[in-house]
């Protein structure tokens, strides 16, 4: 079963999203950002692909003992003013 990557943080200001956050919005691509940037600087946008940014579900407990998240950190080189 493909599962979604739950990436660990935010890729414009690198803040953690651990994989239980309601924080964490995602692309279809799971890009991946947390709240404050979406709303304040990406507007919603996803800088990397232009879609749509909506909040990433949460996988259960038992569910991530079988499909753990993602450890793997992807930043944007210079944050959202940058990507924006």
């Amino acid at each position: 079963m493909p599962t979604m990557e739950l990436r660990p943080n935010c890729e414009c200001c690198d803040r953690d999203l651990p994989p239980q956050s309601r924080e964490a919005f995602i692309c279809t691509f799971e890009c991946t950002f947390c709240r404050d940037c979406t709303d304040s600087v990406l507007q919603g946008i996803c800088p990397n692909c232009k879609g749509e940014l909506v909040r990433r579900p949460v996988r259960t407990e038992a569910m991530l003992v079988k499909y753990p998240a993602s450890t793997i950190r992807k930043v944007k080189k210079d944050g959202c003013a940058a990507a924006a």
